[in-house]
């Protein structure tokens, strides 16, 4: 048997105070960090991502802000200055100083039309004489306007139909998802055809059309995370205390979720841009004299041998907020989710 003394006072010693503090030199601390600040340190580091940020703000204040600042009416018609090309003060760039070619010489297209000094376009204008540029700026706040829209219908319908679905599992599940799939059998195109049958072309068909069919992605997401997460201990801790279903899809799965969500909504946007670009071009989307980016590139495309600058502009807005929309998506998924990379 194994004799064990009691220790007594002489066995320990006083640490020095010149020891005392010199004890927290080699410790690792880190700040406290929630989710979404974590999220946000690791989005500014992604370069493409930020500078993708910057240039959708941008497009933002420009689009809505644009009935403040425009230049010129972007549905007024002048004939006096059809097809002038573009021009921006102080720029000297061919192509974006007013001149054109004529017989292998540049002349000042403005001054041959006869517009008076200190007048400009900043991207010319179109075969009726309206300013393209307050143009692209309306048919970019009409296009954005349609995605975000219909994006709050994708949100509440999507998110609310996938925990239902996932919540409540087994025979009300499978008929849910029968649903689904029977919406997703149904193209875009037809489904904006027969509405348009029913209601005129406008903005009004373009986002029942999205809002109807855009969702089924958005709750087939919410709905495995749901089954996933209403199995966690914190869930059922919550159940067990007599918590209100509404209370824990909203206080407890709905956080949870919610970077799925924020992932999901950034390349539903481009999308939603992208379908009224097309309905539009083809000429069953916004009708005249309305703009949009798919209308401006119908009518650029007509005169794009000889004014390709009409198609251009509009070209190059879309291309970038389609590029920027799906760069800031990916930036969000791996902030929110890093094992993704």
């Amino acid at each position: 048997m194994i004799n064990q003394s009691q220790p007594s006072d002489a066995d320990f010693q006083l640490i020095p105070e010149s020891v005392k503090a010199n004890l927290d030199d080699e410790k690792i601390s880190a700040p406290s960090l929630t989710f979404t600040q974590d999220a946000w340190r690791r989005l500014k580091k992604n370069k493409s991502a930020m500078v993708s940020m910057v240039i959708l703000i941008l497009f933002f204040v420009l689009a809505f802000g644009s009935s403040f600042f425009e230049t010129h009416n972007p549905n007024a018609q002048n004939p006096a200055a059809t097809n002038l090309p573009a021009k921006i003060p102080g720029v000297p760039i061919p192509g974006l100083n007013g001149t054109i070619m004529q017989g292998g010489t540049r002349v000042d297209a403005y001054q041959q039309a006869g517009m008076k000094p200190g007048t400009f376009y900043l991207m010319g204008t179109d075969s009726f004489g309206r300013d393209l540029f307050s143009r692209v700026l309306y048919g970019t706040r009409i296009s954005l306007t349609i995605a975000l829209v219909a994006t709050f219908f994708d949100l509440t319908i999507g998110i609310a139909y996938g925990m239902v679905s996932g919540w409540k599992g087994g025979r009300l599940d499978n008929f849910m998802q029968r649903v689904i799939e029977i919406i997703m059998s149904i193209p875009n195109l037809v489904v904006i055809i027969l509405l348009i049958l029913v209601l005129k072309p406008g903005m009004v068909s373009i986002i029942l059309a999205i809002a109807i069919t855009s969702w089924t992605s958005m709750a087939r997401l919410v709905r495995a995370e749901t089954m996933q997460l209403k199995n966690q201990e914190f869930i059922l801790a919550a159940r067990s205390l007599g918590e209100n279903p509404i209370k824990i899809a909203t206080k407890h799965i709905l956080p949870n979720v919610s970077s799925v969500v924020i992932i999901n909504t950034m390349f539903t946007i481009p999308s939603a841009i992208f379908f009224e670009a097309l309905l539009s071009y083809i000429g069953i989307g916004i009708s005249a004299p309305q703009a949009s980016l798919g209308t401006l590139l119908n009518d650029g495309q007509k005169n794009f041998q000889f004014l390709s600058y009409q198609m251009w502009f509009p070209a190059i807005v879309l291309s970038i907020l389609m590029i920027c929309f799906n760069l800031f998506g990916d930036g969000l998924r791996d902030a929110f989710d890093p094992k993704s990379k």
